[in-house]
């Protein structure tokens, strides 16, 4: 099969800046990369469009290629790919984003850059490069100069320069590499300095920077590879120009063959983004979680008091209208490719503590450069108040079911845990009535859960219910414990959790729920609910059992190391939306909990 009617699929190796971001595909292909950020254009999009158009697509090919391998420099989202043809020749393609710290301030442009060095043999290229417009509506348009070609992409232009043929590169004809050969595809304008210097020289910037970043992280014993990977890649889908954390760089990466599943995930979900920095802050990453808390500020001080919306763009713009890119077939031709998200007007009432929460450390972590003051903690209780008062109200739940509402009860419990925070910070501050009166909201709010949420069910034991109404029962109970609503002896908790893994799970895997929503029976299993029920397994002493399960979900991480939203838990095939944060939250907080002790191995 020819590289360009190769099926799309999920092994895709991310690269990024904070700025922009790139998904290269298992050939060296860049086939998804939007402009100016993360939800912008996608101008590489050759992942949800007709695979066997040259279009929407950056690949450099090998004359005779007979294999690629690809791996990560270490700790770092540089990518190289090595090529090898037929006759023996061989050629490397580093692919990296500009990021490193320069004049006082990052340097992250939206720019990609590329240096093709030749390994062995004589290998001969061809460079294809045709970036889109609009959704996958049109090629942009090119002008060229003797060492640059200046693209069209709506109302901004990239400019690549190159010390490569313009010639041979406009014409996609095969020329041989006998030297290093540069690309960078940027901003439109001059490139300033020696391209072959600059851009080895950012290269090793790059390379430096997140090699540093990384040696600050407080990582497990165990599994060290495997949780670095995922924190880079946390840190990638961030937009540090707001402090935003977007759920996952792609958009309409269907949760199932067929399904009609698919959303556009390039956006900040309170939600995910409270579970992100979580994880990150266990491992000691402050920056994101600093930069985050900026972003918060800034959506709670829109709010003026009132209702937060379960997710913003990266800008903190709250109209995300949900339209359809009909120029983009989807991914394997199954649209449709969604922009936008209508879950912005869903009622989510489980945000409130998703604020708080990751909030309260900045009036207790003293390592931060910003600690939060009384005005913040007045701004914060603004959202309590909201909690407080739709603790017991229907909302669409942390599921974002779109056709009913009912009070669920993780909403309940993060409402409770607003409260409860909010109580502990107020103490901690020598608030004395401001504690008493959220400590008096926290133990409303709890009794209410106890006596609403719980199923009697006879020789069982019961259990707690997803929502006040019914007695279904959903993954997101297991949190109940992560939350600090009960302790793992509590024997309701114990009921709950048999109750929920003899309904949800399905061999080593988990799904989310199995009662039938919008779409239909849920046809695959919810990664992070996978570790969910890891992390409960270890919870209930059965340690042996979480590591086996946990172990089998390394396995079914992509080569790249990381892991999308969904997994068939038949064909153990990855679906949905890629890199997935939930997902890779999971990896970092399991392997916390199940790791060696640094002090066992010293």
């Amino acid at each position: 099969m020819m590289e360009s009617e190769k099926m799309p699929n999920l092994e895709l190796w991310p690269i990024g800046n904070c700025q922009v971001s790139g998904l290269i595909d298992d050939t060296g292909a860049l086939v998804w990369g939007c402009i100016p950020r993360v939800d912008g254009d996608p101008v590489f999009c050759s992942l949800l469009n007709d695979a066997q158009q040259d279009v929407g697509v950056w690949r450099i090919e090998l004359e005779g290629q007979i294999s690629a391998s690809q791996q990560y420099i270490r700790n770092t989202p540089i990518l190289v790919t090595r090529l090898e043809a037929e006759d023996g020749s061989a050629l490397e393609v580093l692919d990296f984003c500009p990021r490193y710290e320069g004049q006082g301030r990052m340097y992250r442009p939206i720019a990609y850059a590329r240096i093709v060095r030749p390994i062995a043999g004589n290998p001969r290229v061809r460079v294809v490069l045709h970036p889109m417009k609009a959704y996958g509506a049109s090629l942009a348009e090119t002008t060229n100069g003797t060492n640059h070609i200046r693209y069209l992409v709506g109302s901004q232009a990239l400019r690549l320069s190159t010390d490569a043929p313009v010639g041979y590169v406009l014409e996609k004809r095969f020329f041989r590499i006998e030297q290093d050969t540069h690309f960078f595809l940027g901003p439109d304008e001059s490139f300033a300095g020696n391209l072959r210097v600059e851009v080895r020289r950012m290269e090793q910037s790059t390379r430096k920077y997140w090699q540093q970043w990384v040696r600050g992280l407080a990582t497990p014993f165990e599994w060290q590879d495997e949780v670095i990977r995922c924190a880079i890649t946390l840190k990638l889908c961030q937009h540090e120009e707001t402090g935003a954390i977007v759920a996952a760089l792609t958009t309409s990466i269907p949760e199932a063959p067929h399904s009609e599943r698919n959303w556009d995930y390039r956006y900040c979900w309170i939600r995910d983004s409270y579970y992100t920095v979580q994880a990150l802050n266990r491992l000691g990453a402050l920056d994101v979680l600093e930069k985050y808390l900026s972003y918060l500020r800034n959506i709670v001080d829109s709010a003026k008091g009132g209702m937060i919306q379960p997710l913003y763009s990266v800008m903190g713009e709250s109209e995300l209208d949900e339209t359809t890119a009909v120029y983009l077939a989807g991914y394997r031709g199954m649209g449709p490719v969604r922009r936008g998200n209508a879950a912005y007007k869903q009622i989510q009432h489980d945000c409130y503590g998703q604020i708080v929460l990751p909030t309260v450390q900045g009036f207790i972590d003293r390592r931060l450069l910003r600690m939060a003051d009384d005005r913040d903690f007045e701004s914060l209780e603004q959202v309590g108040e909201m909690a407080w008062k739709m603790h017991d109200q229907p909302d669409a739940g942390l599921w974002e079911f779109r056709t009913r509402q009912e009070v669920h009860t993780y909403s309940a419990v993060m409402s409770w845990a607003a409260c409860d925070r909010l109580a502990n910070v107020a103490q901690f501050l020598d608030k004395h009535d401001r504690a008493d009166l959220w400590r008096e909201r926290a133990d409303a709010i709890r009794n209410k859960i106890e006596t609403a949420a719980w199923v009697e069910n006879g020789e069982e034991g019961g259990h707690y219910g997803a929502s006040f109404e019914s007695d279904y029962l959903d993954a997101s109970l297991l949190q109940m414990v992560e939350l600090r609503f009960l302790s793992p002896d509590n024997e309701r908790f114990k009921s709950t959790f048999a109750a929920v893994e003899r309904e949800l799970r399905r061999g080593d895997f988990m799904l989310r729920y199995a009662a039938e929503d919008d779409f239909g029976a849920p046809e695959t299993a919810f990664n992070v609910c996978t570790f969910w029920l890891i992390e409960a397994l270890y919870l209930a002493g059965r340690n042996a059992e979480a590591r086996v399960l946990f172990e089998t979900m390394l396995s079914h991480m992509t080569r790249s190391g990381l892991l999308s939203e969904d997994l068939d838990y038949e064909t153990g095939e990855l679906w949905g939306n890629f890199p997935q944060t939930y997902s890779l939250v999971g990896v970092i907080n399991c392997a916390g909990l199940l790791s060696k002790a640094w002090s066992e191995v010293r």
